[in-house]
């Protein structure tokens, strides 16, 4: 994430809460704090320091580096940083919203937005409103010469897409986007059949024996459309090692099109595998991000 300079300390408080599907929780945050912040690209990325784990809330000073503040003190009392997209700001009414993933008690993030009432305070790390320069922390950037779009991610990629859809049909001619969603529940499928320049499909785990990431690698050889100028058959591609986080960034000036891909870490390198190794599409057409890897984590 970027530095001090153009991302800060902010103390929120949660307003209200939404279960918009079985598996997604919306929450918007309140305070005089979110008048401040900023938001750059419908994928920005934001930290949710969630409370310590002996239940400590969060009270980080807004002095120095966040990061290095939270590893001096105590384990048991170190806010819980986890990251999100900011996937909505109003700097008028004070109010930003972030959509969590929920899928029970066993992690401090769906934990906290399943049990968490409105008048609980949180801090964020996002973005500050008074930094005049390129905050940083997101991926998605928008060429007025990009034609052809692709996204795929998982659900924990879904309120990135989301505000990118919703970026795109303000345009007066969006880019024509395919766009591959899986998701733990038919019931978290949305439609957006309205979206006439996006064909949006949905590949809910429910019902089959498929692991995080097997349906998109399925979507992937089987319906994704490739421009024909921009690939060359196949290619050796370097493997990224394990335990090294997968994170590659395109080139959104490169052409027409442009391809966003973010899930499950062994998710992404087995799409970027395919994509870039066996259909010889140009890493800088296509971002490649993990938003998350499965084992346990850190606090």
């Amino acid at each position: 994430m970027a530095g001090v300079k153009e991302y800060k300390v902010f103390d929120v408080t949660l307003a209200h809460k939404t279960l918009l599907t079985p598996s997604l929780m919306r929450c918007v945050f309140s305070g005089e704090a979110v008048k401040k912040m900023k938001i750059c690209s419908p994928d920005q990325r934001i930290k949710v320091l969630l409370p310590a784990e002996d239940g400590t809330p969060p009270r980080l000073p807004d002095v120095g580096e966040w990061y290095k503040l939270v590893q001096a003190m105590p384990k048991a009392q170190r806010p819980i940083p986890r990251t999100y997209t900011l996937r909505s700001l109003d700097t008028v009414a004070g109010e930003m919203v972030v959509e969590f993933v929920v899928h029970g008690t066993e992690g401090p993030a769906s934990a906290w937005a399943m049990s968490a009432q409105p008048g609980e305070e949180l801090q964020v790390v996002a973005p500050r409103g008074d930094f005049a320069g390129d905050n940083g922390g997101y991926e998605w950037v928008l060429s007025e010469n990009t034609r052809q779009v692709l996204l795929m991610g998982d659900e924990t990629a879904l309120p990135a897409i989301k505000g990118i859809l919703e970026q795109l049909s303000q345009l007066d001619n969006p880019p024509q986007v395919q766009a591959f969603i899986e998701v733990p529940l038919q019931a978290d499928c949305i439609d957006y059949r309205h979206l006439t320049f996006a064909e949006v499909v949905w590949l809910p785990r429910e019902g089959t024996d498929e692991s995080y990431g097997e349906r998109l690698l399925d979507a992937a050889r089987q319906s994704v459309r490739l421009p024909e100028n921009i690939h060359a058959g196949a290619v050796t591609v370097a493997e990224i090692p394990d335990g090294e986080i997968m994170w590659e960034r395109a080139n959104a000036q490169q052409g027409q099109f442009f391809g966003w891909v973010a899930a499950e870490s062994s998710a992404v390198k087995a799409l970027r595998r395919y994509l870039l190794g066996e259909k010889g599409m140009t890493q800088e057409s296509i971002t490649f991000m993990a938003y998350w890897s499965r084992g346990p984590r850190p606090h």
